[in-house]
């Protein structure tokens, strides 16, 4: 399959001095396995940044496009060793908005054909980070290939089961439903801010910023730099994400399947997640023995952006202890795993 022509429409959404490629991957889903009769066509926006063996995916929340990834970016891209690849979940973003309905495993089966379209077949050579709905899809890739990842990491997420067990809390669904039914940048991130993030933390000052800001301004710039440079989501594509979202179902046995195959997996939860209840990271603990169960105190679902210096670090550390046991290596105890 050919990358379809880029136009003047799909700028580099981050730096494009970092940028080693862009384009947009087709995907065919087909009527069923025998046929060869596409039921129908779709294109996934991707950029990857830098060129380094270390190979590391982001996976992007419910409704949000890749540019939610910039601070992660920003930071990777300065080390060589890491290639980083981001992508637009289809529904959002510069990726195209098929008929639904959505569910995690499809749009997992979406990045299989991403990845196999660039080429990174490789074993045991991929980082794959999740975080919330990007949790739920990273999943089911874990499910479908296991021996191409080196290290997962599952943040603020859940494994799903019944519709109701993906329901937020009630303000985590007011946040939700506010971004939805709105068309108003500063309204939407007025209801990003409330579903996202621990209110004390938001009126607090934020850390070396020369301005004197609270978090409260950092972030809000930050979601509406984001909204300004992002296709408009459309209603539909938000109505399908929140249906994959509400549908996501990987049972215990699978869970334990991930566990005991990927060398390196970190469930990571905040104590005052809005979005997805900390229990529900609980659970995924309880069924994947082997993985590392960290919760932060006074953090809410947008842990990455919350603590996106913390987080940059927490990640280089899984993703060294992947790479180390994917070569068959042990690493010691550290102080912290398995912390509440």
């Amino acid at each position: 399959m050919k990358a379809q022509t880029l136009d003047a429409s799909y700028p580099s959404t981050f730096d494009a001095s970092t940028c080693a490629r862009r384009g947009l991957c087709p995907v065919s889903r087909l009527n069923d396995p025998g046929s060869n009769a596409a039921l129908e066509h779709h294109s996934l926006y991707y950029e990857q940044h830098g060129t380094g063996p270390e190979r590391v995916i982001f996976i992007s929340g419910l409704n949000v496009s890749s540019l939610a990834w910039v601070w992660q970016i920003q930071h990777f891209v300065q080390d060589p060793k890491y290639s980083v690849l981001v992508y637009d979940n289809c529904g959002v973003g510069n990726s195209d908005t098929p008929l639904g309905p959505y569910t995690t495993s499809g749009m997992a089966e979406d990045l299989i054909t991403l990845l196999d379209f660039i080429g990174w077949k490789e074993s045991r050579a991929l980082h794959i980070v999740g975080v919330s709905f990007g949790g739920m899809i990273a999943q089911e890739l874990a499910t479908r290939i296991p021996d191409r990842i080196a290290s997962l990491l599952l943040a603020a997420t859940s494994s799903g089961g019944w519709p109701w067990a993906n329901f937020p809390p009630l303000r985590g669904v007011l946040s939700i439903a506010g971004v939805a039914l709105t068309s108003d940048n500063e309204t939407k991130i007025s209801h990003i801010l409330e579903g996202g993030f621990p209110r004390e933390w938001l009126e607090t000052k934020a850390e070396d910023d020369k301005r004197d800001s609270t978090n409260r301004e950092v972030v809000a710039q930050l979601y509406r730099d984001i909204l300004e440079r992002s296709r408009p989501q459309s209603f539909v594509g938000q109505l399908f994400q929140m249906a994959a979202a509400l549908t996501h179902n990987v049972p215990p046995f699978r869970l334990r399947a991930i566990s005991e195959n990927i060398p390196k997996v970190l469930i990571l939860t905040g104590d005052g997640d809005q979005l997805v209840r900390p229990s529900r990271s609980v659970h995924l603990k309880e069924c994947m023995p082997e993985a590392e169960f960290v919760q932060w105190e006074s953090t809410g679902h947008g842990l990455h952006t919350q603590h996106n210096r913390r987080f940059n670090e927490v990640l280089e550390r899984v993703f060294e202890e992947g790479r180390v046991r994917s070569n068959g290596e042990r690493l010691p105890w550290r102080e912290g795993d398995s912390q509440v």
